[in-house]
């Protein structure tokens, strides 16, 4: 079979499992000798379906950027995927989890360009010049390969397991924080389920904007000015179920809440 149809074929699946919310076995059980390359070109299949349909991209996710994730996945760099504005959730809304098939949550920074940034050659300093402020956030991450039985390939052809996101409204300047140490408490129902700091992503947020923008150079894009990033979670996932309400406080930026709806998610699902 040729790549080209390898790849729409695999990216059809993907993209029904995430109209009917029926995951599929993975992609690299059935194909092992599927490569980083074919799984960016998966990504990118879907990423235009969605373009096509009205959608317009926003920015990008780093994930995989804490050595734990690596390690479990067996890689020594992170991965990508593209945010697009129908991901957007406002503060505190409730989620609908037919919207989703298999959700977790990350609380993360989520940083705002001032200017393009284009590598290669990007440092974390140019990277810090060019942001404009960081957001308190959370990322409702997602996975269309059934029970999130990973590995590289599969989740960056499934847009680095890409779901929603949720951005706190107060923005600051990253030239009054130090990243590395800004903290985040998670809560869910008012428990305590998690901590973190900043310096869990690469040693430094920061740094995965760089990181992001050199990688960027190499399938000869860039990021742009008002791009949202989001560097990466700072804590484990958390498995999320009906009814489930996530709190998820930083120092120095704020709080942001995410609401689930207590449908199940077995509703049909409609886009």
């Amino acid at each position: 079979m040729q790549a080209d149809q390898l790849h729409r074929e695999l990216a059809d699946e993907l993209w029904r499992a995430d109209q009917t919310a029926q995951p599929v076995e993975p992609l690299t059980d059935r194909h092992p000798g599927l490569v980083i390359s074919d799984a960016y070109a998966i990504q990118t299949i879907n990423v235009d379906r969605r373009i096509a349909a009205g959608a317009r991209i926003i920015g990008r996710k780093v994930g995989l950027t804490s050595r734990p994730m690596q390690s479990l996945l067996g890689v020594d760099e992170p991965d990508y995927g593209v945010l697009l504005d129908d991901m957007v959730v406002e503060d505190g809304d409730e989620i609908p989890l037919s919207r989703l098939v298999q959700p977790r949550v990350e609380a993360e920074m989520a940083f705002v360009l001032e200017r393009d940034l284009t590598g290669p050659g990007v440092t974390t300093a140019n990277a810090l010049a060019a942001i404009a402020g960081v957001l308190p956030a959370v990322e409702v991450v997602d996975s269309r390969v059934v029970d999130w039985r990973i590995k590289l390939v599969d989740t960056v052809a499934d847009n680095a397991s890409s779901g929603l996101i949720v951005m706190g409204g107060s923005l600051h300047r990253v030239v009054d924080l130090d990243l590395r140490l800004v903290g985040v408490v998670v809560t869910r129902g008012g428990e305590l389920l998690d901590t973190g700091a900043g310096a869990a992503a690469l040693g430094n947020p920061a740094r995965c904007v760089a990181w992001l923008a050199n990688k960027l150079a190499a399938f000869g894009t860039s990021l742009r000015a008002g791009d949202v990033v989001l560097p990466g979670a700072v804590h484990r996932m958390v498995p999320v179920v009906a009814g489930d309400v996530f709190r998820a406080e930083f120092a120095h930026l704020g709080a942001v809440t995410v609401r689930f709806s207590r449908g199940s998610n077995g509703e049909r699902r409609t886009g």
